[in-house]
């Protein structure tokens, strides 16, 4: 097992580095924006940790070795002399997976068999499609980084949304965008077009105290130093607070009210959540003092023709200043007109962020 420090990586969603930096110092790590995502140095247990309680991150890596590499057999020779029984189990099966940019070592599967084999023949692990351990080897300019992804399936599954309504915005996203509106926990937050429910579940979860990854299986449960006990109760000691605000989301369609109340269920936020089938002429803002105001519409790349949102954007706009005075407004679009279609002066927050092939800014107030 390895005992020394390591560096462990956060990837992040492309634009959202910065908040996710932010986010990981705030839950104590030592953390620095780097390319692609967020980097500090660690041990098993702060990988486990991270994993469990970070909820802006895609997943996380633990970086195993860095070198160059000219060619094939370079690579075969450094990977043989690698660790691998330091981090990998021999009874554990093991995929490789390869990615080369502006390198000699150009060819990518080819890249991959080499550590394979190496992996295979050094350690006597499986290597298999389907296995439970993936090993990322990443070539750029003849540097060779050879991490394990300890999460598995992504960490935006937090392993209670079943149902999702159209186009849906990923948990780790609107986490982001959450913090960068400023909620804190303490803050009522309103989405009037909700879908399935995941920035009110969200807010409503981080209010809670609740750890994003409580319920799920990570990669890292197979790899060698896993200490079951010591994972058992890092997961149990979930401080759950009382939150001294509600969460609010509604939609037209009556199936996502449906889909978001089912998964506030699963996620066991329902006391503090409220759901209602409503359309945005007829929005009132809740009881209490004003909030945030987060809503993800339509957008017109999607639709193909963006004139008739306009006419949305515009309500949105009219609904938010005639009966949300007061409240701090977070409109996520791709398309500068539709946030100036709503006539509330919108700040774009830089930079746009990587949403489904799509650049999506978060526009403030």
């Amino acid at each position: 097992m390895t005992t020394q420090p390591f560096e462990i990586y956060l990837v992040a969603t492309p634009g959202l580095e910065t908040p996710l930096c932010d986010e990981a110092r705030a839950a104590g790590f030592d953390a620095t924006v780097v390319e692609g995502g967020v980097a500090f140095t660690g041990l098993w247990p702060d990988v486990w940790r991270a994993n469990l309680e970070l909820r802006g991150a895609t997943r996380v890596l633990a970086r195993m070795a860095s070198f160059r590499a000219m060619h094939l057999a370079q690579l075969d020779k450094r990977a043989r002399k690698l660790d691998w029984a330091g981090m990998l189990r021999p009874d554990v099966s093991v995929k490789v997976e390869a990615s080369c940019q502006r390198s000699r070592i150009y060819h990518a599967g080819a890249a991959s068999q080499r550590v394979a084999k190496a992996i295979a023949e050094e350690l006597g692990a499986p290597i298999a499609d389907d296995a439970q351990v993936r090993v990322m080897v990443r070539i750029e300019d003849d540097l060779v980084t050879i991490s394990v992804d300890t999460t598995g399936e992504s960490l935006h599954k937090r392993g209670f949304k079943e149902g999702v309504a159209k186009a849906p915005m990923r948990e780790t996203m609107a986490a982001m965008f959450l913090r960068q509106c400023g909620f804190d926990g303490s803050q009522t937050v309103l989405d009037p077009m909700c879908g399935s429910g995941t920035f009110v579940i969200e807010a409503a979860e981080i209010a809670l105290g609740l750890k994003p990854g409580r319920e799920r299986s990570f990669a890292f449960e197979h790899l060698v130093g896993f200490d079951a006990k010591t994972w058992d109760k890092l997961r149990s000691a979930a401080a759950a607070k009382t939150p001294g605000a509600r969460f609010y989301g509604s939609d037209r369609d009556a199936g996502a009210i449906r889909l978001a109340n089912e998964n506030a269920e699963r996620a066991g936020v329902s006391d503090w959540v409220r759901f209602e089938q409503r359309t945005i002429e007829t929005l009132e803002p809740p009881p209490g003092p004003p909030g945030i105001f987060v809503v993800n519409p339509p957008y017109g790349t999607r639709i193909g023709n963006k004139a008739p949102l306009m006419g949305l954007y515009r309500t949105l706009g009219n609904v938010i200043r005639a009966r949300f005075p007061g409240w701090r407004v977070g409109i996520i679009t791709t398309d500068k007109d539709l946030a100036r279609a709503t006539g509330l002066g919108l700040k774009l927050t830089e930079p746009t962020v990587l949403h489904g092939g799509l650049r999506v800014g978060l526009w403030q107030l």
